[in-house]
C-alpha cells in the first residue's frame, strides 16, 4: 500500500515542463510572438517531443491553459445566506486572479481576438467554470428564496469578472476586502433582488 502519491513519470515531468514554459512565455513574449521554438529551448526538450503530442501553437496553448490557467472557484460551502456565499466567490477569484501573471491575461485575452480555437478552449476552462460557480451559488439562493429563479448567471458572472479584471490590470485600485463587500452590497445584491 502506498503512503503518498504515485512518482511522476519521465514523460509526465516532460509534459509539465513543456506547459509551465508555455505559460511563462504567454506571460512574456504574448501569444502571436511565443514559438514551438522557444517552448523548446525554455523546457529543454525537442521539438519533436512537442509536436508528437500537440500538433500545433493552438493546441499546445490550450492544453496549457486547461491544466494551469483554469479558475480554482468553486461553490463555497453553504452558508444559507447570498451574500456571505457571494463575498466567499469574490474572494476566492481574487485570489485566482491576483495569483496570475497580468501579462498572462492580456496576452490570452488579445489572442483570442484572432484564433478561435483559443477563444473556445479559454471560455470553456476558465469563463464557463465562474460561470458555474456563481450559477450553484445563485440556484441555492433561488431554492432559499432570497432571489427570483430567473436571475441572468451569466450577466453576473460577466459583471463580477469585468470589475475584478479592471481592478487589477487597469484601474490598480484596491482589491481589498473593503471593495468586494461594497460591490456585492451596492451592486451585485440590488441587481439579484431587482
Amino acid at each position: 500500500m502506498s503512503d503518498g502519491p504515485e512518482p511522476r513519470t519521465r514523460a509526465q515531468k516532460r509534459e509539465e515542463a513543456i506547459l509551465l514554459a508555455t505559460m511563462a512565455l504567454l506571460a512574456e513574449v504574448g501569444y502571436d510572438r511565443m514559438s514551438i521554438d522557444a517552448v523548446a529551448d525554455r523546457a529543454q526538450a525537442s521539438k519533436a517531443t512537442i509536436y508528437r503530442r500537440w500538433p500545433g501553437k493552438a493546441e499546445l496553448v490550450g492544453e496549457a491553459v486547461r491544466r494551469y490557467a483554469r479558475s480554482t472557484a468553486a461553490p463555497p460551502p453553504e452558508t444559507g445566506n447570498l451574500r456571505e456565499d457571494l463575498l466567499e466567490v469574490l474572494r476566492s477569484l481574487r485570489a485566482g486572479l491576483a495569483g496570475q501573471d497580468a501579462a498572462l491575461i492580456l496576452g490570452l485575452l488579445l489572442a483570442m481576438r484572432d484564433d478561435a480555437e483559443l477563444a473556445r478552449t479559454v471560455r470553456q476552462n476558465v469563463l464557463d467554470h465562474k460561470r458555474e460557480v456563481f450559477t450553484a451559488v445563485l440556484a441555492r439562493a433561488a431554492a432559499r428564496g432570497e432571489i427570483p429563479e430567473h436571475t441572468d448567471h451569466a450577466l453576473l458572472t460577466e459583471v463580477c469578472s469585468a470589475v475584478l479584471v479592471n481592478r487589477l490590470l487597469v484601474t490598480d485600485e484596491p482589491l481589498d476586502d473593503a471593495f468586494i463587500e461594497r460591490f456585492a452590497d451596492t451592486v451585485l445584491l440590488p441587481a439579484l433582488h431587482a
